[in-house]
Parts: C-alpha cells; structure tokens; sequence
C-alpha cells in the first residue's frame, strides 16, 4: 500500500515558506478526523500521487504512530508551473465503505468502428461507486467489443465489475455507445443558364454593330 511521511505544520508558518523548502502544505480531514495541517515532501508527494490518483489508498505516516488511511481529495495546482500548491487528503473510518468516483478506462476494439467507419462516443467518463478501502482499483475498465453496430451500446448495469465494488449510479445509464459517421454533404452543382449566354452573344453583337456604325456618320460630316 502506498505510503507517505507526514509531519504536522505550524500554522503560523507561510505556505509559501513551506513550498520554499521543498514540501507541500497539506491538511487531513474526516468524518471522524479533525481537520489537521500537515506538510509532505514534495518530490514523495507527486510520485505517489501519480500512482494513486484520487482513488487509491495513501497510508498517512504520522510522526506519533497513529497513521491516517486516506484518498487524496483534491489538489491545488499552481496555474503557471502546475505544481502543486496544497493538497487535501480525506481520512475514512476503518472498517467503513467509502465512495468515490473512478476513472472509466475503455478497452477492445470495436467491430462498429473497424469494420463499419462508426465512431466511439464515450458518454461517461468516470463511475461512482462504493467499495471497502482495501477492495478499491485505480480505475474501471469498460471492454468495447460487443459494439458490432451502429447505436449500440453499454449500460451502467452492464459493466463487469470487480468484486466488492458498487454501483451507485442509475444502472440504466448509457456509458458509451456507437454513432454513425457523418455524411458530407457534396456541393450540388450551380446549372448553368443558356439564356444568359444567349443574351450576352446578342449584346456583344450589338455592341460590334455600333461599332461598324461609327465609322459611317463620321463619313457623312466630312461630306458637308
């Protein structure tokens, strides 16, 4: 199980201080936990995070012995440099059941979309559940390839799930399915007007005659 050192931190003491010397501020919190500040080192901190999530057991290594185990629940990332700025951790009761939401992950290969041209539509992207903190995985795996036709799909209900997990959304929820590709419509062709081109080979004749009469009234002034 994953493992972090933590030590309490002094409140009266800067975040910013504490970043300064390579931790990351952090606090623990629970049903029945007291919300209590600590600090993590931070290299430790983004490797097991990395690993766990927000869905895997972190085992919270306390100075007194009395370790904590906990989720990671959320994590301030700095905007610009996107490390970490604060980090909470929820501590859950032993012996209860928690719920979370897992990270679905999709897996096969798709008959509708190999053979057919069909696209993937993947409608829900993480499933929440209820397991026992030891029975937690770090993610749902959802296999695709019973999709043979367009509109197929998969519902809640019929994902495999490990043992000791529960569902705990509607199980009539789609959560992914099969579309059709879409159609390019091609340009229709603009039919061309006859007319038009018959209008404009008179005009050009018209104008040529003008043209040819021109030359005739200049020759009747000479004649005065």
């Amino acid at each position: 199980m994953l493992t972090l050192k933590a030590e309490i931190r002094n409140i009266n003491t800067e975040p910013a201080d504490i970043r300064k010397a390579g931790q990351v501020p952090a606090v623990f919190y629970g049903k029945k936990e007291a919300s209590t500040p600590i600090a993590i080192r931070q290299a430790d901190f983004l490797k097991v995070w990395k690993e766990a999530g927000e869905s895997s057991v972190v085992i919270l290594d306390m100075p007194d012995g009395n370790n904590k185990e906990s989720l990671i629940h959320e994590v301030d990332l700095d905007p610009v440099t996107g490390v970490p700025r604060h980090a909470d951790f929820y501590v859950f009761e032993k012996g209860h059941k928690v719920e979370v939401s897992l990270p679905v992950e999709f897996e096969g290969s798709s008959p509708a979309v190999k053979d057919l041209g069909g696209i993937l539509v993947k409608v829900v992207h993480e499933l929440k559940i209820e397991a026992m903190p030891k029975d937690l995985p770090h993610h749902i795996i959802v296999d695709v390839s019973s999709l043979a036709q367009f509109g197929d799909q998969i519902l809640a209900k019929e994902i495999k799930l490990p043992h000791g997990i529960e569902l705990k959304i509607n199980p009539e929820e789609v959560i992914v399915t099969i579309s059709a590709p879409r159609e390019e419509k091609e340009e229709e062709a603009v039919p061309i007007d006859l007319s038009t081109i018959e209008v404009s080979e008179k005009r050009g004749k018209e104008e040529v005659e003008g043209e040819e009469g021109t030359p005739a009234e200049l020759k009747v002034n000479d004649s005065r």
